[in-house]
């Protein structure tokens, strides 16, 4: 057996599996905390389910901690910024982007220092470790607790990163320190900009991650415990304590993962109404396919791994007046606020029970509603949600759609030009679903001099790195297979340089 959980703005969602099946599945409302609504799921799968704790083989969690810390600007770490590029790439600072709201947050500082390579490897200047030992001796003086470390294309050769992250940790050895290739892609700024979000959370990182262990082994499970990545794939408590950036879009992936399970479609867009938002993503054989171009993650521009996923601002919880309905929302607080709760909020929930697409608290108490303004909103919803579908597609083939999310009741059995809406079984739970069945991966993203006649040689190589890091990462390797592949010529660089980016995903090997 396998636990799934998703917490979300508004709900927490949990399911118990045996192999697909689902056995149990509970909709609890987030709590402030977050901890004890997974405690108080867990609780209700039991309620719903008897089940021996013993035997639960892997508990899975998408969580909104880190995501929500950043864009409420709380709980970060004062953290460093030490770029290794000069005497180049000295016009735009660390955090040149940054709001000054979160820079103030962090506490920010950088540093600038020699080294960094070009995309061959070959260097731009040594590294300077006396001018990095005084810059060491500040943040040391300064109180800072954690540092990313950025080099110019450190994905290609990262040796100078590793070598002050050395220096770095016997100076400071209780610093939390962040290396840039391991977090993003090409692209100086953007990697720069996710690897500092990923110091800055480090600190609250250990904290959640022990919370959530907490939580686990208090309902008797002993079970591992995983949380879910940005693409759909699956992290220990471990590699989650050094990476959190890696889970702020694990709650659209979860959604859409449980969608391709539940509705046996590994191709189609997948709309997941929650309790704020609707997400609308596009599926490409049963993954999320993913953002290729920077993602803005509270306003600051980063290029680490995220789904390409469109939100707009209706959920069950959005509030409805003047014609509109959204963006604004009660958020976890629906079950106070919704006049069909006996609260003094006209919300979304309320449009569906007055339509009888749901039966949700007391209809009496919503039964007053204009049938115009009932009408009216849902058509907007509508409208609303098929221009996100439209805006997704990449070609002029319709897509199948697949409505999960419990606000998906909200929208219509058919949606504009895409057609049928597909609501598969257990679709109100389907992210707690794509938790539980999270698979295990490893991805390699990197510029490549080729030689004439070795290329295929040079593919092959970054298959079998990536198949490596999947297995190193806790997959099942009879079950590893390429999932992504992906090779751009770069003509403006010599030495016929190439980005390669492959994928591979297998099932978690619960045995490891």
């Amino acid at each position: 057996m396998r636990i799934g959980i998703d917490v979300g703005g508004t709900n927490t969602d949990a399911v118990l599996l045996d192999g697909t099946e689902v056995l149990a599945a509970v909709k609890m409302s987030t709590t402030t905390d977050v901890t004890s609504g997974i405690v108080a799921a867990i609780d209700g799968l039991q309620r719903q389910h008897a089940f021996d704790p013993a035997g639960v083989r892997a508990v899975m969690i998408g969580t909104t901690h880190f995501i929500n810390a950043l864009i409420e600007a709380r709980r970060l770490a004062p953290t460093a910024a030490v770029r290794l590029s000069l005497p180049a790439g000295a016009s735009l600072p660390p955090m040149v982007d940054w709001p000054q709201r979160l820079v103030d947050a962090v506490s920010g500082r950088s540093y600038l220092c020699h080294g960094g390579h070009e995309f061959d490897g070959r260097h731009i200047a040594e590294l300077d470790e006396a001018e990095l030992r005084k810059a060491i001796d500040d943040m040391g003086r300064n109180g800072v607790r954690s540092v990313a470390i950025t080099s110019v294309f450190s994905p290609v050769n990262h040796d100078f990163e590793q070598r002050a992250a050395e220096l770095i940790a016997a100076e400071l050895p209780d610093v939390a320190i962040s290396l840039s290739h391991e977090i993003g892609r090409i692209g100086l700024l953007e990697r720069e900009n996710a690897t500092v979000i990923n110091a800055a959370l480090r600190e609250l990182a250990a904290n959640i991650v022990d919370g959530l262990a907490t939580s686990v082994a208090g309902a008797g499970i002993t079970a591992p415990l995983y949380l879910s990545q940005n693409d759909g794939t699956l992290m220990d408590v471990d590699f989650a304590r050094r990476y959190p950036v890696a889970t702020f879009a694990s709650g659209p992936t979860n959604s859409m993962r449980g969608a391709a399970v539940l509705s046996g479609l590994d191709t189609c867009a997948v709309i997941d109404v929650g309790g704020t938002t609707s997400d609308v993503g596009v599926l490409n054989q049963g993954f999320p396919r993913e953002a290729t171009t920077a993602v803005s993650v509270a306003g600051i521009r980063t290029n680490f791994r995220m789904p390409d996923v469109l939100s707009i601002g209706i959920g069950g919880g959005s509030l409805v007046r003047d014609g509109a309905v959204g963006p604004e929302s009660v958020g976890y607080q629906l079950t106070s606020k919704a006049l069909v709760f006996g609260g003094d909020t006209l919300t979304a929930t309320d449009i569906a029970v007055a339509a009888g697409r749901a039966e949700i608290g007391d209809p009496e108490l919503v039964k007053h509603l204009d049938k115009d303004v009932v009408r009216a909103a849902l058509e907007r919803i509508a409208a609303d949600n098929a221009d996100a579908v439209e805006r997704m597609r990449t070609s002029a083939e319709p897509l199948p759609v697949v409505a999960v999310g419990g606000g998906s009741v909200l929208l219509p059995d058919e949606l504009g030009d895409a057609g049928e809406v597909h609501r598969p079984q257990n679709f109100a739970v389907a992210n707690a679903i794509g938790a539980a069945i999270a698979q295990i991966g490893g991805e390699v993203d990197r510029v490549y001099a080729i030689e004439p006649g070795r290329r295929d040689s040079v593919v092959d190589e970054a298959k079998q790195e990536a198949v490596d890091r999947a297995v190193a990462a806790g997959a099942s390797p009879s079950t590893v297979d390429i999932v992504d592949f992906d090779e751009v010529p770069i003509p403006y660089l010599p030495g016929n340089a190439t980005r390669i980016r492959v994928k591979a995903v297998g099932d978690l090997q619960l045995e490891a």
